[in-house]
């Protein structure tokens, strides 16, 4: 790719990003109430999304677990055991994911 070329796409890049940010505001502007249906979106795409990762994360998962899979299965409990205590996603993200890192460095 020429210079030319890779500024140009660059700049497509961009404006299709910032296109669709700032759509929504035209859409939904703040002083219009949003319809029912997108609020309904917006109160269980989130859950249904993390439902989706959990899936695909085990999809490939057979029985009996393989050592790699016990380290994936080990630190998905550490996030649930968190997450029901504190009720905070990212620091029970954050502490299984590194309780992973740390089963597939350190065994």
């Amino acid at each position: 790719m020429t210079n030319t070329q890779q500024i140009l796409t660059i700049l497509v890049v961009v404006l299709g990003t910032m296109t669709t940010r700032f759509i929504t505001f035209l859409i939904f502007p703040e002083s219009k109430e949003p319809p029912q249906f997108v609020r309904y979106l917006g109160e269980v795409l989130p859950s249904a999304v993390l439902a989706l990762l959990v899936i695909y994360a085990f999809k490939n998962y057979q029985i009996p677990f393989s050592q790699q899979n016990w380290y994936g299965f080990i630190a998905t409990v550490v996030v649930i055991i968190i997450h029901l205590f504190k009720r905070n996603l990212l620091l029970s993200i954050s502490i299984g994911t590194i309780v992973y890192m740390v089963l597939i460095q350190s065994l």
